[in-house]
């Protein structure tokens, strides 16, 4: 029996036989949930960093919302080069790595927003760099078109390309309550282009959203499972201070999972999903000056060891009941 999951670094040592860091890279875009396109709130859990609250924002300053509505506006120059931000990520990581095998990870907001011909530019400075190994873009389904996916492609042929698509649910009740902006239809439909033309892709999932039984959470990784996704990213909910989620939680309109809870539901959802499927994250970061709940969550290092304790005492195994 295969032990507890199938980790990113598992699989990053068995495929490319090295530990490889992430390094967080800005191409300046915004979000159709913030520019108005859909929505000017944004998703009702997201902080003003746009999911991007651990990525090199020292760096890149405000620029992160210079790219709306896919049109490049002149401040856009105002971005460090992507070759700058690379060295730049470098160096604020050296004490921890120096091993010269990267991930170019374009975190923060949605990284397809914006023309094909200006994401060429700035995934092609990327993943052309001595240094990187994979490139990764986190995006929206409703932001996968056919000539992204051409793109997409034609740099998959260089060098691996991973696309993470924000799903969180299935359930349309929560995803409008979170404001998430698109149907289910349009998470399949990107799915399919993207599994046609042999992109990876790393589906997330919110734990803990208001409203949903563990059953619920444990369809929508059963969903997840079945989708022909690679990988998978788990996210506790986490309430930060200046989001609409906070209000409704100063408000008492929801209560946040314990650990407990979250543990109990993390060791179902290992059990339905396959074994090959990469699981890239298991609780995430919410960043310590902006999280408001669950506090229990702030030390991470202690969460993981209470996990693997978990899992080992519990004889969790991802794929058991996966068919």
């Amino acid at each position: 029996m295969k032990p507890y999951y199938y980790s990113l670094s598992e699989y990053l040592k068995e495929t490319y036989g090295c530990k490889m860091y992430k390094l967080s890279l800005s191409g300046g875009m915004t979000c159709p949930n913030r520019d108005g396109r859909i929505d000017t709130r944004g998703c009702i859990f997201c902080s003003a960093g746009g999911s991007g609250d651990f990525s090199g924002e020292a760096l890149i300053g405000n620029s992160a919302s210079l790219l709306a509505g896919g049109i490049v506006t002149p401040q856009h120059t105002k971005i460090p080069g992507i070759a700058a931000q690379i060295e730049a990520e470098k160096a604020l990581i050296s004490r921890k790595y120096n091993g010269g095998q990267y991930i170019a990870y374009f975190q923060s907001y949605t990284n397809t927003y914006a023309p094909a011909d200006y994401l060429r530019q700035i995934f092609t400075e990327a993943i052309r760099h001595d240094d990187v190994r994979i490139l990764s873009i986190a995006t929206r389904p409703d932001c996968i078109t056919p000539a992204i996916v051409t793109l997409l492609s034609e740099l998959n042929a260089i060098k691996p390309v991973w696309v993470e698509l924000g799903l969180q649910t299935i359930h349309e009740s929560s995803a409008r309550y979170i404001r998430r902006g698109y149907s289910l239809s349009v998470f399949d439909d990107a799915m399919k282009m993207l599994s046609d033309a042999g992109i990876e892709t790393i589906v997330h999932m919110i734990l803990g959203l208001p409203s949903e039984s563990q059953e619920m959470m444990l369809q929508t990784a059963d969903y997840i499972g079945h989708s022909g996704a690679s990988g998978i990213k788990l996210q506790l909910l986490h309430v930060l201070s200046g989001t609409d989620l906070a209000r409704d939680y100063e408000e008492k309109l929801f209560t946040v999972m314990t650990e407990d809870e979250y543990l109990d539901c993390l060791g179902k959802i290992l059990e339905i999903l396959p074994p090959d499927m990469v699981i890239h994250r298991l609780t995430g970061d919410g960043a310590k000056k902006l999280l408001k709940a669950p506090l229990w969550s702030a030390n991470k290092k202690q969460v993981m060891n209470r996990m693997n304790r978990y899992f080992k005492e519990n004889n969790i195994c991802q794929g058991r009941l996966y068919q």
